[in-house]
């Protein structure tokens, strides 16, 4: 049981090296209760504007991860709850949209940019990279977070502490994901691709495969649910994943609106509540917004 405990403090560290984050050491951690945020007063807009259509609209359609525990899950009322989630009701309360008017919908990695490009989602809010290739297909604010990639095995397997461990081994990851193409690319791993990272879950399990990765929030909110039959295979990340909000390409006036809007979120501290109501009840520290990439 010592020996057990051990293992659960040291489940989870930085998602890079300016971030220090540590798991609460008692495991099967629930989200903590949101209010929905204050919804802004008939704020006007230019005309013309993505802001303005929205908030004439009355309504946005918001894209998230369903499966996802801490950043984006679907809740056993059918809502979906997490930081990401609370990202986007924060947003569209600057937007004078309640968050009962928001059209969630889900959106895995392999569908996100032809959401946004065919139109069936405003923004994707779903730990989503920044990366060079998809900001040829959309646009990008943020980044709103910073993660790094990690492994995660079963709780018995001490054979795999670092990526290069993997090579020529079975990993599974999700179709279309940046730590899919990162783990063969760069080690050499054999790929077993899912749909979503849940489905890598029976595979892991019943060691189809050796290791399953992603980004190491994503791997600790699935630790945490089953800290008996999983751990992340060492506190170390080995890329940086800065999280952003996906848009349509070239729409430079909302791009900037969201993110002078995430400034304002850490200025009157929602940013931090959003945190430790969502992610936060796993991930102890809370982090700081990341320097924005204004391109």
């Amino acid at each position: 049981m010592k020996a057990f405990m051990t293992r659960r403090k040291s489940i989870f560290v930085a998602a890079s090296a300016a971030l220090a984050l540590s798991l609460s050491a008692c495991g099967g951690g629930t989200m903590g209760s949101t209010e929905d945020p204050t919804v802004a007063d008939a704020p006007t807009f230019a005309a013309g504007t993505t802001m303005e259509k929205l908030s004439s609209a009355g309504t946005v359609k918001i894209g998230t991860k369903f499966d996802q525990p801490l950043f984006g899950q679907v809740g056993l009322d059918g809502k979906p709850v997490g930081f990401d989630v609370e990202m986007g009701k924060l947003i569209a309360a600057k937007l004078g949209i309640a968050a009962d008017k928001i059209e969630w919908s889900e959106t895995v990695s392999a569908n996100r940019e032809e959401f946004i490009k065919q139109g069936q989602v405003d923004l994707v809010i779903a730990t989503y990279t920044i990366n060079d290739k998809r900001k040829a297909e959309v646009s990008f604010a943020g980044p709103y977070y910073e993660a790094g990639q990690a492994l995660m095995v079963n709780s018995d397997n001490d054979s795999i502490k670092t990526p290069e461990d993997v090579k020529g081994k079975k990993v599974c990851s999700v179709t279309g994901s940046t730590p899919a193409a990162t783990i063969v690319d760069k080690y050499g791993a054999e790929l077993v691709p899912a749909a979503t990272y849940s489905a890598c879950l029976e595979p892991l399990r019943n060691k189809q495969v050796e290791a399953i990765t992603t980004d190491n929030v994503i791997l600790a909110g699935l630790v945490d649910k089953e800290p008996e039959a999983f751990k992340l295979a060492s506190d170390e990340t080995f890329t940086k994943e800065p999280y952003g909000i996906g848009l349509k390409k070239d729409d430079t006036e909302f791009r900037n609106w969201i993110n002078d809007q995430l400034e304002s979120f850490q200025e009157d501290g929602s940013y931090k509540t959003a945190w430790e109501n969502t992610a936060g009840t796993v991930i102890k520290t809370v982090p700081d917004l990341p320097a924005l990439d204004r391109y």
